[in-house]
């Protein structure tokens, strides 16, 4: 992964990218899976994101080291906050009335707050394998420890929400990320699916939905 930066600095209508590692598990964790990458990207337009998609030198090299891949199209419909000091999603799409969504929770802990935002992971993400509606989730990050995120897919935003904001370890980590000033930057994200392809753990968490 660290010798794509080089290529995915002049990647024609290549608007912002991130490169993540990725946790055990299905949210947070402190042990790092050092077989499992993503990339992140915001295009400019399909076009551009096709031809690199099925034209470049280095997802040539990914498909051949890779024993898996998935790859899911995403439309912004909201956001908060900003990533590396923007915000890369803009102009949004209008609000589906129902079908799946996909969330990305992004941020930069504060260095005096590690031990707190840490101890508070095993409680927020308590239930999570049993929540209704999630069709996946992980844990991703720019850096260990400190500069942390999760992407997660869920059937509708009723599922989401209910996980979120009636799960009592989870509703605690938010209000103490507030109260304690947590995070030195994040971003929250919400994204319509529209085309996904490939397999995740052996499947397409999409398939049959979109």
């Amino acid at each position: 992964m660290a010798f794509a930066r080089p290529k995915l600095r002049h990647v024609p209508g290549l608007r912002f990218w991130k490169l993540l590692g990725s946790g055990r598990g299905r949210g947070f964790s402190l042990r790092p899976n050092w077989s499992r990458y993503g990339l992140f990207a915001v295009w400019e337009s399909v076009e551009a994101w096709e031809i690199f998609f099925s034209h470049s030198s280095l997802m040539r090299r990914y498909r051949r080291h890779a024993d898996e891949m998935w790859t899911v199209r995403l439309l912004p419909i909201a956001v908060s906050g900003a990533w590396s000091g923007v915000n890369p999603f803009s102009p949004l799409a209008s609000q589906p009335k129902a079908g799946p969504i996909a969330i990305l929770t992004r941020a930069t802990i504060r260095w005096r707050r590690l031990r707190a935002f840490w101890r508070a992971v095993p409680a927020a993400s308590q239930g999570l394998e049993q929540a209704t509606g999630l069709l996946a989730s992980i844990g991703i990050g720019e850096a260990p420890f400190f500069r942390q995120a999760t992407f997660s897919l869920w059937r509708s935003v009723d599922d989401m929400q209910a996980f979120a904001y009636r799960t009592d370890g989870h509703r605690e980590a938010m209000r103490r990320t507030r109260a304690e000033n947590w995070y030195r930057e994040e971003l929250f994200a919400r994204f319509v699916p529209v085309a996904s392809e490939g397999t995740w753990e052996g499947r397409d968490p999409l398939g049959g939905i979109l």
